[in-house]
């Protein structure tokens, strides 16, 4: 039978063999679309690395997402965002793009607010924590496209700052033991150089 999310994820029990697990197809991850015009490149990107990924309306109820992974999406404003705070509770690993790591910071404690740099720019983004299972193994720089028209200045309780760059402190930030993550840039698009192994890595974690 297939596992829950959350216990033994992406991974099948045979009941002939009890107490053996035996890895499933794909991973499944559910994009949820906060309107942003680069999900469907978010989409596009897990796809063509092998998952199982379905674009979802941020409007739908938590208790139809079956996933073993959520990657909350870019958009225009914070209060159009849905049912992505209860999402967060799903006991699921998540993953939030731009506007969606600034709804983590801002439902768990955070602060957000106005970026010094606003608009979209080509960002080099130094990596802070080299043993970050999401961003660390892009140590120690890497350069991506980010809008910083607004972003996280303080991360919540629990988190820790994974980049940062000259135009912000706060371009990444993780707290493992509950597997949230987020970035403000921008890995499903082409200026990103390795925007692949973010979502890579993300895999890993929801595998």
């Amino acid at each position: 039978m297939i596992a829950s999310p959350g216990t033994n994820r992406g991974r099948v029990s045979l009941d002939i063999y009890p107490g053996l697990v035996y890895p499933d197809a794909m991973t499944r991850i559910d994009v949820i679309d906060n309107h942003g015009q680069f999900t469907h490149l978010e989409q596009r990107a897990l796809r063509d690395i092998g998952v199982d990924v379905e674009l979802v309306d941020n409007e739908t109820p938590p208790a139809e997402i079956e996933a073993d992974g959520l990657v909350l999406s870019g958009g225009p404003s914070i209060d159009r965002v849905g049912n992505c705070p209860a999402y967060l509770d799903l006991d699921v690993p998540v993953l939030g793009i731009c506007l969606g790591m600034q709804l983590i910071a801002e439902e768990l404690g955070g602060t957000i607010g106005p970026g010094d740099y606003g608009g979209y720019a080509d960002v080099t983004v130094e990596i802070t924590d080299a043993e970050d299972p999401l961003v660390g193994s892009l140590a120690p720089e890497t350069r991506v496209w980010a809008s910083h028209a607004d972003e996280v200045k303080e991360v919540p309780d629990g988190f820790e700052r994974t980049a940062r760059s000259d135009v912000c402190e706060v371009e990444a930030m993780s707290d493992p033991e509950r597997d949230l993550y987020g970035v403000q840039w921008h890995p499903e698009v082409a200026h990103t150089e390795e925007g692949e192994e973010v979502f890579e890595n993300f895999r890993a974690i929801c595998s």
